[in-house]
């Protein structure tokens, strides 16, 4: 007798080493391997003459009584963990497995019975009584613990209706974060400060929820910008249009769209919407959004102040030179020279879809975005790739005038564009006049070059190796334009 429950009770503590340590580590083969320790406990038990469903009534010695009735007591209480593991591994899908209410709720229904059982068939201690004060004892505890039991039954009604699953970005009013962990009693959140924040499932149930993950491919990213009135919002709805459309990652379904949102004493609420697939999109497309806005914004003549100061007449200042104080090529020269070049500029306006560079022509110009947007796009073996969206302040042309090269991309309007054009001969005074005008034009240049090799465009020029990018254009400016630095 004594050996069979010296074997059980090294049975048992095999069985908590293996969970404890949770070997072998793959769930199932875990799984089989306890259920095949517990086939060899309950077999040891029955050997040894006895049984779990009654009281050890034939044994003699008081410490052999206690050390049966012990380990019965341990073959209902693994029974129980092996069915809460066994519904765990087996049957509950993966999401359930990671967010742990169920299995927990479960394992504590499963427990409590094996409990009970354990108390009427092991110890035969009269279960009417032990129900009667447990209910006396669970109606204390159920007014202690309301609460907490609202949580639980919350968090129940949150799993099985799913409005957020582990990993998906939510906000419950105004609490935003991606869902770490969802336990028995709590949402946690881990915000974007790298916080997190924890929701009790009572709180959630009642509140507001907006799922950012739900559809996958489609998220919203909203600007919003307040516009004195002096500005007319149509001229101010077309330029924030412009914007929109400067922006390659923005969803063409559904389209993007601009509306005037409220009127206030001393500015318009506009608001410019977009849609992108990927929730990492969401930030880089808001600043850059906000950085075409304020560009579109000043080439539509829109005076961005503070609101409610008036506006002070200056000096009256040549669309042409506004627009050169825009471009940060030309941030290094002074303003008498900004004036000459500027003299030199010629206006020229294109309707949509009209093309403004095609590949192997040289430039003879340098053009210069005033406003509108204008697409680049390169052709390859697959098809025509778009490898940038130009909008105001951006220059075109750099190739021929700089380093008599043509150009490698087809460039073409996409909205009603306004550009100015600088002829060779105009700028190359310039470049000899200043140093830095030509290093920042070389550079923006080699930084072209780069983007387009990085997608499989080949220039057999470039095969040289003993000079970057940078240092063969120069060497080419330097040619051209006979430099003497």
């Amino acid at each position: 007798m004594s050996d069979f429950l010296v074997f059980g009770y090294a049975v048992v503590l095999l069985d908590v080493a293996l969970w404890r340590f949770k070997v072998p580590r793959n769930d199932v083969s875990r799984l089989l391997l306890r259920l095949t320790i517990f086939a060899v406990l309950t077999t040891s038990i029955f050997a040894a003459g006895l049984s779990p469903f009654r009281h050890a009534t034939h044994l003699e010695a008081s410490l052999l009584h206690e050390a049966a009735q012990a380990l019965k007591i341990f073959w209902w209480l693994t029974g129980a963990r092996l069915l809460t593991h066994s519904l765990d591994t087996l049957l509950l899908p993966q999401r359930w497995r990671k967010q742990r209410l169920f299995q927990d709720v479960f394992g504590a229904v499963v427990f409590l019975a094996a409990a009970v059982a354990a108390t009427g068939f092991v110890l035969e201690i009269p279960l009417r009584g032990l129900i009667a004060t447990s209910g006396t004892l669970a109606v204390i505890l159920g007014l202690a613990i309301q609460s907490t039991l609202h949580d639980v039954f919350a968090g129940i009604v949150l799993n099985s209706t799913e409005p957020y699953r582990v990993g998906d970005w939510i906000s419950i009013d105004g609490v935003e974060g991606k869902v770490i962990e969802m336990n028995w009693r709590a949402t946690h959140l881990l915000n974007s400060h790298g916080n997190v924040t924890i929701i009790p499932h009572a709180a959630a149930a009642k509140a507001n929820i907006t799922n950012t993950n739900r559809p996958h491919t489609l998220h919203g990213v909203t600007v919003s910008l307040e516009i004195s009135q002096d500005e007319r919002p149509a001229t101010v709805i077309a330029a924030l249009e412009c914007a929109l459309a400067g922006a390659r990652s923005i969803l063409p379904a559904p389209p993007p769209f601009v509306q005037a949102r409220k009127s206030t004493l001393h500015s318009i609420q506009y608001e410019a919407t977009a849609f992108v697939d990927d929730k990492a999109k969401k930030t880089p497309l808001t600043n850059e959004l906000y950085d075409l806005c304020y560009r579109h914004l000043a080439a539509a003549g829109v005076n961005l102040r503070p609101l409610g100061v008036p506006s002070v007449t200056s000096v009256v200042e040549k669309a042409e030179e506004r627009l050169l104080r825009r471009i940060e090529l030309f941030g290094a020269i002074g303003d008498e020279e900004l004036k000459m070049l500027s003299s030199c500029m010629v206006r020229h306006e294109y309707e949509a879809g009209q093309v403004i560079f095609t590949p192997d022509v040289v430039p003879d110009s340098l053009a210069i975005v005033d406003s509108g947007v204008l697409s680049v796009s390169t052709e390859q073996p697959a098809g025509a790739i778009e490898v940038v969206r130009l909008g105001p302040g951006d220059t075109m042309g750099e190739t021929g005038i700089l380093a008599g090269l043509p150009v490698q991309v087809k460039i073409m309007t996409l909205t009603r564009s306004v550009i100015y054009r600088l002829n060779k001969d105009d700028v190359t005074p310039l470049l000899r006049d200043s140093q830095e005008v030509t290093h920042r034009m070389c550079r923006l240049l080699s930084q072209r070059q780069d983007t387009l090799h990085k997608i499989a465009m080949k220039n057999a020029a470039h095969g040289d190796d003993e000079h970057t990018t940078f240092h063969w254009l120069l060497d080419k400016i330097h040619r051209l334009h006979a430099l003497k630095f």
